[in-house]
């Protein structure tokens, strides 16, 4: 451990905090609905980020700096990434639980890679696909797990479907933010209080005008479920981010990805400790099979890299 950077440090505590609010969202996902809980979740991160705009003092200015189309650019990935694929999300952590949704949450990989492909036309190489056909064929693998004792076979299936989507969803969102986040002097802590704010409003606006909002005094009227609700909101949208943030700026992009990955791990560990969600040999297959697709994807580049200067 002495050659743990600070950059390896944030981005292990990223994953820490992330596999943490998995299995307190799952905790208050059995008493309040997913909108109610993912409208919730998103005010307290859209509260925190502005407060912290606010307390650092990032000028209204850098905002106003940016172009109509990135501002625009930045609403629709909010919608997409925030209001619809966490809603979605949610629905699929309550059917399957933390341990299978944890997998399927695997396939941000190589969904962010294809969609980097399509929209940015970023190459693909080989150990992309394979690293792809390992995440995917341990996706397949998690819906032969023994669904749980309230939970039939047909729901497991569906909450792994409902997973992908989601997780497909969330990729094509940040894609879509890329070229705005990567010109010069641009916020993202802004670009984040934006994104929140186009989520969280058109989730809110949803709800209002749907019967789910007789659900939303279940998630904002203080109760006992806030002891769960509460602390993984603030892990999830405050506090997992600017892990993630400073991850990225501290350590290498490869490495600090490949340490966010072991999110998975943590979230499967905690579950199992603090859920009681079993640990069955077909379920850690599949968590191996999962993580070590995410290595071939992130690592593949330095091995081919490697691989080239040794055949030279």
């Amino acid at each position: 451990m002495a050659g743990l950077g600070k950059g390896e440090a944030y981005s292990l505590a990223a994953a820490f905090t992330w596999g943490f609010a998995m299995v307190l969202f799952k905790r208050t996902g059995e008493s309040v609905p997913p909108m109610a809980l993912n409208l919730f979740k998103n005010t307290v991160g859209l509260v925190l980020i502005g407060a912290t705009l606010w307390l650092i003092g990032d000028p209204l200015e850098t905002l106003t700096r940016m172009s109509r189309r990135e501002i625009a650019i930045l609403l629709l990935s909010g919608v997409i990434g925030i209001a619809v694929a966490d809603t979605i999300f949610f629905a699929a952590l309550n059917r399957v639980g933390v341990g299978i949704t944890s997998i399927v949450d695997c396939l941000y990989s190589p969904a962010t890679i294809f969609f980097a492909w399509l929209l940015l036309q970023e190459r693909l190489y080989v150990y992309h696909y394979a690293g792809a056909a390992l995440i995917i064929v341990g996706i397949l693998l998690t819906s032969q797990v023994e669904p749980p004792p309230d939970r039939t076979r047909g729901q497991i299936v569906a909450g792994v479907l409902l997973g992908a989507l989601a997780v497909s969803l969330m990729a094509f969102g940040i894609v879509l933010t890329k070229p705005v986040l990567n010109r010069e002097g641009a916020s993202l802590l802004w670009c984040a209080g934006v994104r929140f704010l186009a989520g969280t409003a058109a989730l809110a606006a949803f709800v209002i005008v749907t019967p789910q909002r007789s659900t939303l005094k279940l998630a904002f009227r203080p109760s006992p479920v806030w002891a769960w609700s509460l602390p993984a909101a603030v892990l999830a949208s405050y506090v997992c981010y600017l892990f993630w943030m400073a991850g990225f700026k501290y350590a290498q992009a490869a490495i600090a990805a490949v340490l966010n990955q072991t999110a998975v791990i943590f979230a499967i560990l905690l579950a199992a400790v603090i859920l009681k969600e079993p640990l069955s040999a077909r379920k850690l297959a599949a968590l191996a099979l999962a993580v070590g697709g995410v290595l071939i994807i992130t690592l593949g580049e330095q091995l081919r890299t490697w691989y080239v200067r040794l055949a030279g």
